[in-house]
């Protein structure tokens, strides 16, 4: 049977989003005539249409990463159901409970009625979702994450953009060492701007008051996301951590350079790019939900960032340094390259 209607469940966040478009693209491919149905939290609808896989979302959400209690569907039940949130039984129970005529999700002991692929738990986000479609047949590309350069033009134009927030306090670098590398971008003639997401106007002051950053240059309060889209997309270069904002750069191909701990970069990081600096200290992984920052990411360092920085491609028609690829990180932290 064609499907007509697809109900797919990705009830989380901006990275988590981004990160699953190639496997939303897979099913639009796989399915050209449905109407794709996204379950996702209501502020990602700008996000979801941008992928150019998505009819419509249907706002759902819970706190943290949970899955949410119940989904508004209205109508008839999917033609088919596809479980993108997580490993289950939870997201399994709830989209089996619409009763689909078909639903496409990762095995688990608890739901055994689902013959679907192995869960690998050290898996890149990516990767993973693409392979629960390809078990199923569907031809799923991880590599297909670009978005389209918004209609819209930045408002800062060529700035460094400085994202210090994140969804846990265990992934959060500390504010003054942002604001260490902002000053020290801004001396050598960048315009660098700090973002934050809701919630985070607190932070976004403290590292631009540190760095001395004018007001024009602080966009707290966490701007639209086709605002946000443009910027990203016009910027000289993303310096965040691991979080959604890492993500956004790598959908645009803006150089970015990424810091991480708790998580590795193997399961959260940036396509293998020259443009895309990696920076992380192996060891065991830590806890990505703690109320601290990981240790591992403490251990990087302001001119850890900044050298990392330094190895970004120029600019197209400037000349500069470029990373050659595989060269040696900063001494004491891993540094991943990779090959145009």
């Amino acid at each position: 049977m064609t499907p007509r209607r697809v109900l797919v469940l990705r009830a989380l966040g901006l990275g988590d989003l981004l990160a699953g478009i190639p496997a939303l693209r897979a099913l639009r491919r796989a399915h050209p005539e449905a109407e794709i149905v996204l379950a996702a939290p209501a502020p990602l609808a700008a996000v979801a249409e941008a992928s150019g896989a998505v009819d419509r979302l249907l706002p759902a959400s819970a706190p943290g990463r949970a899955v949410p209690a119940a989904l508004d569907w209205t109508g008839p039940p999917p033609d088919l159901a596809v479980d993108l949130h997580g490993n289950g039984p939870l997201s399994h129970r709830l989209l089996a409970a619409l009763r689909p005529a078909r639903l496409l999700a990762f095995a688990h002991p608890d739901t055994p009625r689902i013959a679907g692929p192995e869960w690998h738990a050290e898996e890149h986000e990516r990767e993973r979702w693409c392979r629960l479609l390809s078990w199923y047949g569907l031809d799923a590309d991880p590599a297909d994450l670009r978005l389209d350069r918004p209609p819209a033009a930045s408002w800062a134009p060529g700035a460094v953009v400085l994202h210090p927030g994140a969804g846990s306090p265990a992934r959060c670098w500390p504010a003054d060492r942002f604001a260490a590398v902002a000053a020290a971008l801004r001396a050598r003639g960048h315009r660098v701007v700090v973002t934050g997401g809701p919630g985070e106007d607190g932070l976004v002051a403290a590292v631009a008051d540190r760095a001395g950053l004018p007001g024009d240059d602080r966009f707290g309060g966490g701007p639209p996301f086709p605002r946000l889209s443009a910027l990203v997309a016009g910027a000289r270069a993303v310096i965040s951590g691991d979080t959604g904002l890492a993500h956004l750069a790598a959908a645009h191909a803006t150089p970015s350079v990424t810091l991480f701990g708790p998580t590795p970069p193997s399961r959260w990081g940036p396509p293998a790019h020259r443009r895309h600096q990696v920076l992380w200290h192996p060891g065991p992984p830590g806890d990505p939900h703690a109320r601290r920052p990981d240790p591992a990411l403490l251990r990087i360092t302001a001119d850890d960032v900044l050298a990392a920085f330094d190895r970004l491609p120029a600019p197209a028609g400037t000349t500069g340094r470029a990373a050659a690829p595989g060269v040696p990180g900063v001494p004491g932290a891993s540094v991943t390259t990779g090959t145009p």
